[in-house]
C-alpha cells in the first residue's frame, strides 16, 4: 500500500513546501498543549441567500471567509481545509473583485479535488522524517466544511482547528470554536462581518474585497470617532514655566536626589537650587546669542547636570537635544551634522570630547555659546568650566541673575526639543518637539493613574534616547521628586531593584529592554513601586509576570507611541498583583497597545482604501490622531508630507467654527487648529473592546531593545562594503523567540579580492551549507563587522551575517524573504564546534580567554565562530540580558563576581580577560598565585600601622563615679538591616536605668526625615516598632567609607565629645567579591568608626563580626581538640593568628582583617568586644526573618525541586533576638580585664542541617531526602531563574557539605556578660538561644505566610500560628535588602 501511496505523497510534499498556515487574531493562550474546547454559534443571513443554489453559498461563503483571514492575518495568500478533506490554498490579491474572487475559488476547490485522497498526519510524519524537524508540520488551522461533513476541531492528531465554518443551508452557517483561543465577543463580531461582507458584495459585486468596510454597527460603538474635537487650543504652559512656579512657590521641596554607591556619596537638590542655576545657563545662553528656535547641543551623562542644562536651554527659548558620549564619534559628527547647533553644552562629568568631533564642530559648525564643563556643585553652585580665551568661569559673570527670569515668551508651536530616530539613506531623521505636548497630558495622567507631588520618579532611561523626557518633566510637572541612580546600580546584575527597593521609587519609566535589567538575578522586592509605564518596544506578558513578582503593587502601563507622537500615546493597564493576581493569566504573550490617552485616537486605517477604519480584527496602518504631535523632522518638508498628514476624515476648514480667541502672550507662537494624523508605519488591529494590539511594520523599519532601526540603513551601510554585491537585512526569531537581526550578503566574483577571506571548510560538512559557509566565510564576516562599528551604532549592527552564493528569489523576480529564515541551531552548533576543534587561531587564547570564549558560546543563541580575542560580546549578539547571565555564569565558573557595568565596559574577550586577572589581583592568568589569600594580612597590617590612632582612652565604666543612673549615648551603624534594627530594639526597650539610652542611628537617606521613616519601616516590617523609640533616636548622616564620614567638623566633633557606646554593626555581605571590593566597606569603613573614638571621650567600642572569620582548617582542627580535651571549642582568647592564612572568601577575609585591626587599637587603649555570629536567622515567635536569607532560600528552594539533600553536621543557627541582646549586653559590659573582649555566638545545642531540612516534612511539605550529589545534580539540571536556589547556585553547587562545616566555640564570656547585664539591669532574659525543630516550623510558617510556599498536605505537625499583619507582611520584602546570615554557608 505504501507502494501505491508514494507517488501521490510526493505530490502533497510539493503541495505543502514552505506553505504559510493561516490563522485568525486569537484573544487568549491555550492553557494546555492538548485538546480543544469546542463551542458553536450559528448566524443567520438575510432572507434573500435562501434561493441560492447551496454549491453557490458554500462557494461564497468560503470566498468571504478567505477575504476576512487575508485581512486579520495581512498575508494575501491563504491555506485552510475544505471539504472532502482537502487542502485549499488561495491567492487574494488586493484589488480583487468579488467576482473574480468566487471564480478563482471555485478553480481551486475543483483543483484540490483532483488531487489524491491524503491522511494529513501521515504526510506530516513523512514531512517530518524527510527534512529531520523537531516537531509535526501543521498544514491548516481554520477551515469551511458542508454540512455533510462531521469535521470536529480536534478531528487530526498534527492538525487542531481553531476555528470551522459549517455550511448548515445557503442562509445559515455554523461557527464551531476553540474556546480556549476565542472569546465569545471575537466570534460573535466575526460572524456579523461575515454577514455585513455577504450583504455588500451581493449588491456590489464588483466591488474590491479588500475595500468593502468590516465595521459593523456593533463595532462602530467601540472604535474612535475621528472627526470629534481634540482640545488643540487647550495650551497647558511651557514646562519650564510650570517648574518655575513650583520653585517659586515651594522653594526648599526635594526635586532630584542623586543616590549614592560606595564612594560616592549622595547629592540632594531642592527645586529652588535648580531653577537658581539653570535661570544662570540660560542667561548665559541668551548673553552668547542663542534664540528662539536655536538647536543647542547636550553631552550628557544621567544626573541632575542633564536636568539643568535642559532647563537653562528651554527657558533661553532654543531648543535641547542629547548626545551620548557611547555613541561612536563618527556618529556623534552625525548627529551633529543634523541638527547644526548654535549652543554645545558638555557635562564635566561626560568628559572631554573626541578630537574628530572637535574637528567636526571647527570645520562644520559656528557656535554662539558653548559650556566646557558643566557641573552642579553639592552646594548649588553652577560651574560650566573655562574657555580658552577666558581664564574666569564661563558661569561665574551670570551668577548674579539666578532668581531672575529670562521672561522669553514660547507658544504651544514653538520647539523645545530636537530628537534623533533611524533614516533609511543611513542618516538619522531629526524630530522637533512641540511646548504643547510637553505638559498637555499631564493632568489627565495625574488623575488617572494617580500620580501626584508626593511621587518618586527614576531617571533609567537611555540618556539619549527621548523616554529621557518622560524621566525628567513628568515629575517636575507634578511638583515631585527625581530619583538618580549610579551607573553601577544599573549595571550590577540585582542592584537596581535593591536601589528601588532602597529608595521607595513610586513611579518608573522603562523600556521592556530596561526592565528585564531591572528584573534580572534580581531577589529584592520593591513594594513601594506603584506606577510602571513601559514605552519604547514590545512588553511582554512574561516582562510583566517578573516585575510583578517583585513588585506586587505596581500596575504597569504599556504605551504605545513614537518619538513623532511625543507624549501622545496609548495606554495598556496591568493591574498590580496584590489587587488583581489572576489578571496576566488571561492575556495573550504580548501585552496590547490599548487606546488613546485623553484627546489622543490611535487609527487604524484600511491600507487598501484610507478613507475607511479598520474593522475588529482587521490588520490596517496605525496612524496616530492628536493636538500633541511633534512638529515633524528637522529640514526634511517632503519626508514631512508623507507621514504628518492632515486629517482626511473632515472636510478642509471643518474647525474654522471653533471659538479660540484670547490675548495669552503664547498665542503669538501658534499656528492654530492642525488636525493632524501621524502615520506611524506599524500595523494593528482593533480588539473586540475598542483596544489595539500591534502586530509588525508596514515598511522595514523594526525595533531592537528598545532601539527603531530602519533596515534600509543597515542595508545602506552594508552595500558599501567593498566586496558586496547585494544583500538584505530582515528581523527574524531565534530559536528562543528573541528577535534578531540578520543580514544576508552576496559577495562580489572578485575570487582575488576574496581569497584572503576565505577558509578551507572541512571534508565533514557540506561547503553549500549554513555551517560550510559560516566556516568559509567568516574572516569575511568579521571583516564586515569591523566595517560596520564604524558606522552604526551598535544595536544595528546583525547579530549573524550569512554569506550565500545567491539570494533566492520568488516567481517575481523579488527576493524570496519566505526561504530567508533564522538557521538552524544545529547548524550553528556545528560550526561552532568546528572552530572550537581548531587549534590554528585560538592558540593566542590564553586559557583564562578560551574559557571566557566557551561561556560566550554557550550564551549566545548564534553560537558565533569566535575566532580573535578581540571579538566583541555585543558584536556577536549579546544583549544586557545576556550580559546579565554572562555575570551569573562567570561568578559561577570563575568564582569572579562583575558589575553589569563592567561587561559592557570591557566587551572584547581579551578585555574581559584582563579585568578579571586585575580584580583577581593576578599579574597573569596562571591561578597558583597565592596573593589572593595572603593580601588582607599584609593589608590589614599596614592599615593597623597607617591608619589607627597612636593612642585611644580607656573607658573603665557607663557609670560616673557614685551615680547609680546616667545617660548613655549610643553611636550604632547598620540599623536598618535585619539584626541591627534588632540591636536598636534591644537598646530602647530597656528601662531608663541604670542608662537612659539615646541612639545616634548612622543612615544613609537624604534627609533625616527620610532616614527616620527608614528605620521606622524596618523595625515595623519585624514588629518591632514604637513611637515611644522616635524622641531617642537622633539621626547621622554620612559616609561610613569617609574620613569622619564626611560630616563637617563640628558635627564630627560632637560625636567625639557626646557618644559613650559605638556598636558597630554595619558590613557588605557578599559571598564571592572578592577582598578587594569589600575592602572599604568592611575594612577601611570600620577604621573610619573606630577614630570616632580617637579623640574626645573615652568610648566602649562593639564590633559585630563573623564566624566566617574563622573559615580554615586550624579553627576546625583547634576546635575538635579542645572538645577532646575537655573544652568547648576555639577558646575566646585566642589571638587570631590561626586565620591569617587560609581564608579564601573575600567576606571572611575582610572580615578578619577588621578584627585583627581592631584588637591593635585595643592593644592601643581602646575597650569593648568583638561579637561574633554564625547564622543570625529569625524571631522564634513571629518567625520573622529576612526573607533574602540563605538559610530561608534553601528551604524553598527544596520545596520547589521535591528533594532534600542528606548533609551531616550541625549549623551554627541562632535567632536574631539573642544576637541582639548579646550586642548589647557586651556593649555595657565592664569586660573584665581585656581591653578587647571577644564574644563567641554559638547555637547550643546546635541543629544538624539534616534536621533542619527534614523539617520541611514533618510540616507536611511532599519533600524525598537524598544524597548530595544526586541533590546537586537534580538543581542545576532543572534549577532556572524562578528557582529560590538560582542566584546562590554558585555556593549550594560547590561542595555545600564541607562549606557547612564550623568549628565549636567557646561561650564563656557570652555567658558572663548575659550574667552581668541581668545582674544590672534585671531585664527579662531570652529563653530561645538556639534552633529546634519546633523554632524552623515558624520560619517555615512565615515564609508560607509571605506566599513563598503553598499551603502544605497535613504533616507530623501543623504549621505554628505566627502572628504578622498585613503591613508587616508589605514591608518585609522592601527592608530585607542584605542577607541576615552573616557566615558563609
Amino acid at each position: 500500500m505504501c507502494a501505491v501511496l508514494e507517488p501521490s505523497m510526493i505530490r502533497w510534499l510539493s503541495e505543502v513546501d514552505n506553505i504559510v498556515v493561516s490563522s485568525l487574531p486569537s484573544d487568549y493562550i491555550p492553557s494546555g498543549p492538548a485538546g480543544v474546547k469546542a463551542e458553536s454559534c450559528e448566524v443567520e443571513l438575510p432572507g434573500s441567500f435562501g434561493v441560492i443554489d447551496e454549491e453557490d453559498s458554500y462557494i461564497r461563503l468560503l470566498s468571504a471567509f478567505a477575504t476576512l483571514v487575508c485581512r486579520m492575518s495581512g498575508e494575501s495568500d491563504v491555506a485552510m481545509y475544505s471539504k472532502a478533506n482537502r487542502l485549499l490554498k488561495l491567492a487574494v490579491p488586493p484589488g480583487v473583485a468579488f467576482q473574480q474572487l468566487r471564480a478563482s475559488v471555485t478553480e481551486a476547490v475543483e483543483g484540490t479535488l483532483a488531487l489524491p485522497a491524503v491522511d494529513f498526519d501521515e504526510l506530516s510524519a513523512l514531512e517530518r522524517e524527510k527534512k529531520q524537524l523537531d516537531y509535526y508540520p501543521q498544514y491548516f488551522k481554520v477551515g469551511v466544511v458542508t454540512a455533510a461533513d462531521k469535521t470536529k476541531l480536534d478531528q487530526f492528531r498534527y492538525h487542531k482547528f481553531e476555528l470551522l465554518l459549517r455550511q448548515v443551508t445557503s442562509s445559515r452557517f455554523e461557527m464551531v470554536y476553540d474556546s480556549e483561543r476565542f472569546s465569545p465577543d471575537r466570534i460573535g463580531e466575526l460572524g456579523e462581518q461575515l454577514v455585513q461582507f455577504l450583504t455588500l458584495v451581493e449588491a456590489k459585486d464588483d466591488a474590491d474585497v479588500y475595500a468593502i468596510s468590516l465595521v459593523t454597527s456593533g463595532a462602530s460603538r467601540v472604535l474612535p470617532d475621528p472627526t470629534t474635537d481634540l482640545g488643540w487650543g487647550q495650551f497647558r504652559g511651557a514646562i519650564h514655566d510650570i517648574f518655575q512656579h513650583h520653585a517659586e512657590t515651594r522653594p526648599d521641596r526635594l526635586c532630584v536626589v542623586e543616590t549614592g554607591v560606595g564612594q560616592v556619596a549622595a547629592r540632594t537638590f531642592t527645586y529652588s537650587a535648580i531653577n537658581c542655576a539653570s535661570n544662570i545657563v540660560a542667561h548665559y545662553l541668551l548673553a552668547r546669542g542663542i534664540r528662539r528656535g536655536d538647536v543647542v547641543m547636550i553631552y550628557s551623562t544621567r544626573g541632575v547636570d542633564l536636568l539643568v542644562s535642559v532647563l537653562g536651554v528651554l527657558k533661553s527659548g532654543a531648543v535641547f537635544s542629547v548626545i551620548d558620549p557611547a555613541y561612536p564619534p563618527a556618529r556623534q559628527n552625525v548627529y551633529l551634522g543634523v541638527a547644526k547647533p548654535a549652543g554645545l553644552i558638555v557635562i564635566q562629568a561626560a568628559g572631554q570630547l573626541d578630537e574628530a568631533v572637535e574637528a567636526f564642530i571647527r570645520d562644520n559648525l559656528s557656535l554662539k555659546a558653548r559650556l566646557p564643563a558643566l557641573a552642579l556643585q553639592t552646594d548649588g553652585a553652577i560651574l560650566g568650566g573655562t574657555l580658552p580665551d577666558f581664564h574666569l568661569d564661563t558661569l561665574v559673570p551670570f551668577a548674579s541673575l539666578k532668581n531672575t527670569r529670562t521672561d522669553v515668551v514660547v507658544g504651544p508651536d514653538s520647539n523645545p526639543t530636537l530628537s534623533f530616530t533611524s533614516g533609511s539613506e543611513g542618516i538619522p531623521k531629526g524630530v522637533l518637539g512641540r511646548h504643547f505636548s510637553l505638559t498637555y497630558y499631564f493632568d489627565w495622567m495625574a488623575k488617572r493613574f494617580g500620580l501626584s507631588e508626593d511621587d518618586k520618579f527614576t531617571m533609567l532611561s537611555g540618556i539619549a534616547h527621548d523616554p529621557i523626557q518622560r524621566d525628567m518633566f513628568t515629575p517636575i510637572y507634578l511638583g515631585a521628586q527625581l530619583l538618580v541612580p549610579q551607573e553601577d546600580d544599573i549595571g550590577t546584575p540585582g542592584r537596581l531593584a535593591t536601589w528601588m527597593a532602597t529608595h521607595g521609587a513610586t513611579v518608573t519609566h522603562l523600556t521592556p529592554a530596561m526592565g528585564q535589567v531591572l528584573t534580572a538575578d534580581a531577589t529584592t522586592p520593591f513594594p513601594s513601586l506603584k506606577r510602571a509605564f513601559f514605552v519604547g518596544d514590545v512588553l511582554t506578558k512574561r516582562d510583566c509576570a517578573r516585575l510583578q513578582s517583585l513588585a506586587e503593587n505596581v500596575a504597569i502601563v504599556n504605551m504605545y507611541g513614537s518619538t513623532e507622537t511625543q507624549r501622545a500615546v496609548s495606554y495598556f493597564e496591568v493591574p498590580s498583583c496584590s489587587s488583581n493576581p489572576s489578571y496576566l493569566d488571561n492575556l495573550k504573550s504580548i501585552i496590547p497597545a490599548g487606546r488613546g490617552m485623553h484627546n489622543v485616537q490611535l487609527l487604524i486605517v484600511n491600507r487598501h482604501d484610507r478613507t475607511k477604519l479598520c474593522g475588529i480584527g482587521e490588520v490596517g496602518e496605525i496612524y496616530v490622531r492628536a493636538g500633541g504631535l511633534s512638529e515633524g523632522y528637522r529640514g526634511l518638508p517632503e519626508i514631512n508630507k508623507e507621514k504628518f498628514i492632515d486629517n482626511w476624515f473632515v472636510d478642509a476648514g471643518h474647525w474654522g467654527g471653533l471659538d479660540l480667541s484670547g490675548d495669552e502672550p503664547w498665542r503669538n507662537y501658534w499656528l492654530g487648529v492642525r488636525d493632524r494624523l501621524y502615520r506611524t508605519g506599524d500595523l494593528g488591529r482593533y480588539l473586540p473592546n475598542g483596544d489595539c494590539e500591534c502586530c509588525g511594520r508596514a515598511d522595514d523599519q523594526v525595533k531592537i531593545r528598545g532601539f527603531r532601526i530602519e533596515l534600509g540603513e543597515i542595508d545602506t551601510n552594508i552595500s558599501q562594503y567593498p566586496l558586496c554585491r547585494e544583500n538584505i537585512t530582515l528581523l527574524r526569531k531565534d530559536q528562543n523567540g528573541e528577535s534578531t537581526l540578520i543580514s544576508y550578503l552576496v559577495p562580489r566574483s572578485d575570487q582575488k579580492a576574496l581569497a584572503s577571506f576565505i577558509s578551507a571548510v572541512p571534508e565533514s560538512i557540506a561547503t553549500e551549507s549554513i555551517a560550510g559557509s559560516l566556516i568559509k566565510y567568516h574572516k569575511l564576516i568579521n571583516d564586515i563587522r569591523g566595517f560596520l562599528k564604524k558606522r552604526l551604532a551598535g544595536y544595528a549592527i546583525p547579530t549573524l551575517i550569512m554569506v550565500m552564493e545567491r539570494l533566492p528569489l520568488n516567481p517575481n523576480g523579488k527576493i524570496d524573504k519566505n526561504k530567508l529564515q533564522f538557521p538552524e541551531p544545529t547548524e550553528l552548533d556545528r560550526a561552532s564546534e568546528h572552530f572550537a576543534s581548531e587549534t590554528l587561531g585560538l592558540s593566542s587564547f590564553s586559557p583564562l580567554e578560551q574559557e571566557i570564549r566557551k561561556i560566550w558560546l554557550d550564551l549566545l543563541p548564534t553560537r558565533p565562530a569566535i575566532t580573535s580575542s578581540d571579538e566583541s560580546f555585543f558584536d556577536l549578539g549579546g544583549t544586557s540580558i545576556l550580559a546579565t547571565r554572562m555575570a551569573i555564569v562567570l561568578r559561577n565558573r570563575l568564582n569572579i563576581s562583575l558589575a553589569l557595568s563592567t561587561i559592557f565596559r570591557y566587551p572584547t574577550v581579551k578585555e574581559l580577560a584582563k579585568e578579571i586577572s586585575r580584580v583577581r589581583g593576578t599579574i597573569s592568568d596562571d591561578k597558583s598565585s597565592n596573593s589572593g589569600t595572603t593580601e588582607y594580612y599584609a593589608d590589614a597590617k599596614h592599615v593597623s600601622e597607617a591608619e589607627l590612632a597612636s593612642k585611644y582612652e580607656s573607658r573603665l565604666s557607663l557609670l560616673p563615679s557614685g551615680a547609680t543612673s546616667a545617660p548613655v549615648y549610643v553611636f550604632l551603624t547598620g540599623v536598618t538591616g535585619f539584626l541591627g534594627c534588632h540591636i536598636l530594639a534591644d537598646l530602647l526597650n530597656r528601662s531608663r536605668k541604670p542608662y537612659d539610652i539615646t541612639v545616634y542611628a548612622h543612615v544613609r537617606a537624604s534627609d533625616e526625615s527620610s532616614a527616620l521613616q527608614r528605620i521606622k519601616s524596618v523595625c515595623t516590617a519585624y514588629g518591632l516598632w514604637k513611637n515611644a523609640y522616635a524622641p531617642r533616636i537622633k539621626v547621622v548622616l554620612g559616609n561610613l567609607a569617609e574620613k569622619q564620614f564626611g560630616l563637617p567638623k563640628k558635627a564630627w566633633h560632637d560625636l567625639q565629645e557626646g557618644i559613650d557606646v559605638i556598636i558597630h554593626n554595619a558590613a557588605l555581605v557578599h559571598w564571592v567579591y572578592p577582598y578587594s571590593k569589600l575592602r572599604e566597606a568592611n575594612v577601611l569603613s570600620t577604621v573610619n568608626v573606630l577614630n570616632l573614638a580617637a579623640a574626645g571621650k573615652a568610648k566602649y567600642f562593639t564590633f559585630v563580626s563573623s564566624t566566617s572569620a574563622l573559615d580554615t582548617k586550624h579553627y576546625l582542627e583547634l576546635s575538635n581538640a579542645a572538645i577532646e580535651s575537655g573544652g568547648s571549642g576555639v577558646p575566646e582568647d585566642d589571638d587570631l593568628m590561626g586565620g591569617s592564612l587560609g581564608l579564601k572568601g573575600g567576606y571572611g577575609q575582610s572580615k578578619w582583617a577588621a578584627e585583627f585591626i581592631i584588637k591593635r587599637a585595643g592593644e592601643r587603649g581602646l575597650r569593648g568586644c568583638i561579637l561574633r555570629p554564625g547564622y543570625v536567622t529569625g524571631s522564634p515567635s513571629t518567625g520573622a526573618s529576612n526573607a533574602d536569607d540563605f538559610l530561608l532560600r534553601f528551604l524553598r528552594g527544596c520545596v520547589q525541586l521535591g528533594k532534600i539533600p542528606d548533609i551531616e553536621g550541625t549549623v551554627n543557627m541562632v535567632p536574631v533576638d539573642y544576637v541582639a541582646r548579646l550586642a548589647t549586653a557586651a556593649s555595657f559590659s565592664s569586660s573584665g580585664n581585656t581591653h578587647m573582649m571577644v564574644v563567641n555566638v554559638n547555637a547550643k545545642p546546635r541543629i544538624s542541617f539534616r534536621d533542619y531540612l527534614l523539617a520541611l516534612k514533618e510540616y507536611g511539605y511532599q519533600v524525598t531526602s537524598v544524597p548530595y550529589d544526586e541533590w546537586s545534580k537534580a538543581l542545576e539540571s532543572s534549577s532556572d531563574e524562578e528557582n529560590p536556589l538560582y542566584p546562590l547556585l554558585y555556593l549550594v553547587l560547590d561542595d555545600l557539605p564541607k562549606k557547612l562545616r564550623s568549628p565549636e566555640l567557646d561561650t564563656t564570656n557570652a555567658k558572663f556578660v548575659l550574667e552581668e547585664d541581668f545582674a544590672r539591669t534585671n531585664i527579662e532574659p531570652i529563653i530561645i538561644t538556639s534552633v529546634s525543630l519546633e523554632v524552623v516550623g515558624s520560619y517555615i510558617s512565615f515564609l508560607h505566610k509571605l506566599g513563598f510556599l503553598e499551603e502544605p498536605a497535613k504533616g507530623s505537625r501543623p504549621l505554628p500560628n505566627i502572628s504578622l499583619s498585613d503591613e508587616q507582611i508589605s514591608l518585609i520584602a522592601a527592608v530585607a535588602t542584605a542577607r541576615s546570615s552573616t557566615a558563609k554557608p
